[in-house]
């Protein structure tokens, strides 16, 4: 076994590698695509403004259509317009 293997395996023993680049903001998930939420980003009054919308860690959002970087998801069984620049203070997990 070579260093770079050997650096990848502890790597993934110690949960790098893999978990860490699935994670994006939800900007970048495609139309039709589902993904879970893994963190939110932003100021004090964003994350409370998205949190009422139902954009929590751990929910599952969907995104039914994008135009211009602008998003409509569904969350919690509700659709939901958000603007690009709010949609990358959004990280998921796919």
């Amino acid at each position: 076994m070579d260093a770079l293997e050997a650096s990848i395996g502890r790597s993934e023993e110690q949960g790098v590698g893999h978990e860490a680049t699935s994670l994006l903001p939800l900007a970048f998930v495609g139309a039709g695509n589902t993904a879970r939420i893994e963190k939110v980003c932003g100021g004090e009054q964003m994350h409370h403004h998205l949190e009422n919308l139902g954009f929590v860690e751990g929910a599952c959002v969907k995104v039914v259509s994008e135009t211009a970087g602008n998003l409509i998801v569904e969350v919690k069984g509700a659709q939901v317009a958000l603007d690009r620049h709010v949609a990358l203070k959004i990280k998921m997990l796919l």
